[in-house]
């Protein structure tokens, strides 16, 4: 049978230290990592509030939808922006709109008694 002693696993003053540090190291990379990636996560966040122009292929009438990345809201309407779509509710008028960032079609859905109505527009998106 081998004998260990216990005094050959004891970690030294020096060794705790050297362990400390490593681990802050470690730890302060990964922040950094996370710190440099922030920003390209962000995209958006970083634009705060843009005009968007928007027409009625059917009038020709043309207007400015405000998107504010920062607040999260569509024409000041709570908005659910991700990098595909920008969806929200209007309350004055109960249109629930969608834009699809790639395409920059805007679909609008009015719901009624009667069934409702979908109406189609085209924005221009910046890239």
């Amino acid at each position: 049978m081998i004998n260990f002693c216990a005094d050959a696993y004891k970690i030294t003053e020096t060794e705790e230290v050297v362990r400390a540090v490593s681990m802050t190291q470690m730890v302060l990379v990964i922040v950094g990592m996370f710190a440099v990636e922030a920003p390209a996560l962000a995209g958006d966040a970083l634009k705060g509030e843009i005009a968007i122009t928007c027409t009625n292929p059917a009038s020709g009438t043309s207007w400015q939808l405000r998107i504010d990345y920062v607040r999260g809201t569509a024409d000041s309407n709570p908005a659910r922006i991700s990098d595909a779509q920008i969806s929200w509710h209007d309350s004055t008028d109960g249109g629930n709109y969608t834009l699809d960032r790639r395409s920059g079609e805007l679909t609008v859905v009015v719901a009624s008694s009667t069934g409702g109505y979908f109406l189609h527009h085209r924005c221009k998106l910046e890239n």
